[in-house]
């Protein structure tokens, strides 16, 4: 964890990925911890692309996110962490933290994105999901 990085960073709650469900009109993300598991809703395409990472299915050609995971690779920067840090009515918003080596120095890079690509990205290269523990509390729990 970054600690001290970021205001954001202070009080970080340690997420793990539960499962995925699909509908035509939704994705459902459910993510938590052992006490509260939380749904993050996206759009159907955003659920079929993880569901292919999930699977390790065959893809005939690089989908998007295996384009910026390359790119990410050709410049020498990898995912180090998702944080979920704040909640608007329903809408997530969360951070993809990069990290950057230039000889002994380490830059770590901070990026605006969707929740959905985030995990994604997570997943993909096994970088831990967090969310803030504001974010936590003001999740509505799911039930099983």
């Amino acid at each position: 964890m970054l600690e001290g990085h970021s205001d954001m960073l202070s009080d970080l709650v340690l997420l793990s990925f539960d499962k995925v469900m699909q509908t035509r009109a939704y994705t459902v993300v459910v993510l938590g911890t052992e006490e509260k598991k939380f749904a993050i809703y996206t759009d159907p395409s955003t659920g079929r692309t993880l569901q292919l990472f999930l699977t390790g299915a065959e893809k005939p050609r690089p989908l998007t996110h295996d384009l910026i995971n390359s790119i990410l690779k050709a410049l020498d920067a990898r995912i180090i962490q998702v944080v979920i840090y704040d909640i608007q009515d329903t809408i997530y918003f969360a951070r993809l933290f990069l990290e950057q080596m230039d000889g002994d120095i380490r830059h770590i890079i901070e990026i605006d994105a969707r929740p959905s690509d985030s995990i994604i990205f997570a997943l993909i290269n096994n970088a831990p999901i967090y969310c803030t523990k504001d974010v936590l509390e003001k999740t509505i729990a799911v039930e099983e």
